[in-house]
This record gives structure tokens, sequence and C-alpha cells, in this order.
């Protein structure tokens, strides 16, 4: 054989071999199952990393948020994604399931919590859980893995009765892992929307990249004592309360505007730092807005240690349909009720 032929055939062979193996090691590395929804990631500067999003809470509709969030980021952004829910007897996403203030022999359950373990950045939204000892291992574990966590909303008081998370054989409070938690509504409950302002030392932040406007009919939280900010963490927002729910609102300025979304680092138990990014916005209908999938989404990317793979045009656009609910606990009348996993694909 000509020599300039062999080569060109070697050449070729490898080519042909590249994308089996490029492919092989950008698996999904959840299996599929009727207890959780997975995504693959297409082309983009995710390929090969995996987010799991957890939606178990029962006020925000976050089994529609998740799912959603996890098409936009696979779809649009390369990375695989795990879906998980908090799910009753019956294995139904149930967002009925109330925590347990009267009932403390109550538990609940997410299936699929050991995937946590195969997680390069996790996306959380859950709600006074009572989980049993095992499966609030998972979370344990994950605090000190090293890895991103991107908290929303209630995740400030996603346990009842506290974790119990212990570093240094000391508990670690939601407030300290995540560097505040909810005293209060500052804006009306479900009356007052809020609208996103960019701190103006952190406007060139990578999380605000591209980020134009932020708004949403879920409140302020407030998250701190007057003057209380942490030293540890870095505010990116703040939230200013609207006189109603309408994105034209105008603001009540009878109420100053507090931080929504944050950054810090943590340290957990085997040495290794996490960075964390909490933002107190996060019902299904604020991820209507593009500003708050943005952040979102460029969170995770910061996460990663990706900066410098955000781009301020990328795309966000929702895939498919979504008409999220409205946010509240009149379950009936919202139309809220136990459904199959496989509903929320």
């Amino acid at each position: 054989m000509n020599r300039s032929i062999a080569i060109w055939a070697a050449s070729a062979c490898l080519t042909l071999a590249l994308p089996q193996a490029t492919h092989a090691e950008r698996k999904h590395p959840i299996p599929k199952s009727d207890n959780w929804l997975t995504y693959e990631g297409a082309d983009g500067p995710g390929a090969g990393k995996h987010i799991v999003l957890i939606a178990a809470e029962q006020e925000y509709r976050s089994e529609q948020a998740m799912p959603m969030l996890a098409k936009v980021l696979s779809k649009h952004h390369g990375f695989h994604c795990t879906v998980l829910f908090c799910v009753n007897e019956d294995g139904l996403v149930d967002p009925t399931l109330q925590a347990p203030f009267k009932d403390r022999s109550k538990r609940h359950r997410v299936p699929g919590l050991q995937h946590l373990a195969k997680a390069d950045c996790v996306i959380w939204m859950s709600r006074f859980l009572q989980l049993d000892d095992d499966q609030k291992k998972h979370f344990h574990d994950y605090f000190d893995s090293g890895k991103p966590l991107i908290a929303l909303r209630t995740a400030n008081h996603g346990f009842w009765g506290g974790m119990p998370y212990k570093k240094d054989v000391k508990n670690v409070p939601l407030r300290v892992l995540l560097g505040g938690s909810f005293m209060k509504h500052h804006g009306g409950w479900h009356r007052e929307a809020t609208r996103g302002i960019v701190v103006p030392e952190q406007a060139k932040h990578p999380i605000l990249i591209g980020v134009k406007d932020i708004f949403g009919p879920s409140d302020v939280y407030r998250c701190h004592a007057d003057g209380a900010f942490p030293a540890d963490c870095t505010a990116l927002l703040l939230g200013q309360p609207l006189i109603n729910l309408e994105p034209d609102a105008p603001a009540n300025d009878k109420k100053e505007p507090l931080p929504i979304a944050w950054t810090k680092t943590w340290t957990g138990n085997n040495g290794k730092t996490s960075r964390i990014f909490h933002f107190t916005m996060g019902s299904a209908r604020d991820f209507q807005s593009a500003g708050v999938r943005r952040v979102t989404v460029n969170a995770v990317y910061w996460g990663l240690d990706l900066e410098s793979k955000i781009r301020p045009d990328s795309s966000v656009e929702i895939v498919g349909p979504y008409a999220p609910l409205k946010s509240g606990f009149n379950y009936e009348k919202l139309g809220v009720k136990p459904r199959e996993v496989k509903y929320y694909r």
C-alpha cells in the first residue's frame, strides 16, 4: 500500500473512532426510571457534566420548574440532567404532602437521592422536609463533596427541625451553610412581586452576564437581621417589593430592597470547598422571566468554574410548553394534585 494512503487510512480510522469514545464518555450517568426524570445533554459547554435538580416543596410548583430548567440546561447548554421529586406512598409526585407541623411522625421521601454522589452540581428546592436518616445522609455527603450547590427560594428552610448536618461535631444550620435563612416575608405574601436590582459593585460578576431584567410574582424574603448580612457572602442582587403582582407595578417605596441573591463558599468535613449560590426567587412563575432563568443557568457555570464559557446571548429559551400553576396551598382550586413522574417530562 502506498505510504500516504496508509497514513490517510490510519487517520480516518482514528477519526471514526473518536465520536464513539466521546459518546461513551458523555453517556448520562443515571439509568432511566419511573421514579425520576433524566435528560441527555446535547452539544454545549456543559457536555459531560451532570446536574441533579431536586423538586421537593409544597408551595411554589418546583415540580414544574425543575423539569423546565433541566430541559433548558440539557438542550441549550449540553448538561446531563436528572430531576428528583418528593413522592407519596403510591410513588406519585405529591406537592400536597404537608410539612409535619402537627404530626411529627410524618416522613417525606425523595427517590434517587443516592444519585447526588454522581452529580457535578445540584440545584435544590425543598421546604420543611422530614427525611429518614439514610436520605439525609445523601445531602450531608454532598455538602462535604466540594461540589457546587444552587439553592433556590425555600431551600433555606428546606428541612423540618434542622438537618442535622455537623462539621467538627457542631451542628451547621442552613443559615450558615447557605448564608441566610427565611425570617419572614418582607414583601406581601402572594400580594407583592419582586423586581431584581443588580448590586452596582457586582455588575460584572459572571452570574450577571447578559442579565437584563429580573422579575417574579413571588415576594421578597427577609433572610438577615438589619445590618447583619454575612461577611462571607457577596450580594449580587437586591429585591425591591412592588405594590402588586404585575410586571409594570411601581415599587412599594415603604419597603427597602433586600438581598435576594448572593454567593459564598463552604468547606465541609473533607476539607473540600464548594461554591454556593443562593437565590431566594425561584417559583415556577418566577422562571417565566428570562432574567431569572439566566441568573440560574449562569450560576451553574460559575459553580462549576466554567465562567469563561458564559455568553451573554446564550439561549435560556424555554423548551416546549410551560404553563406553571400559581403558588399557594389551595391545591384543589389551583389544580395541584398527585401525578405520575412521567407527567412532568
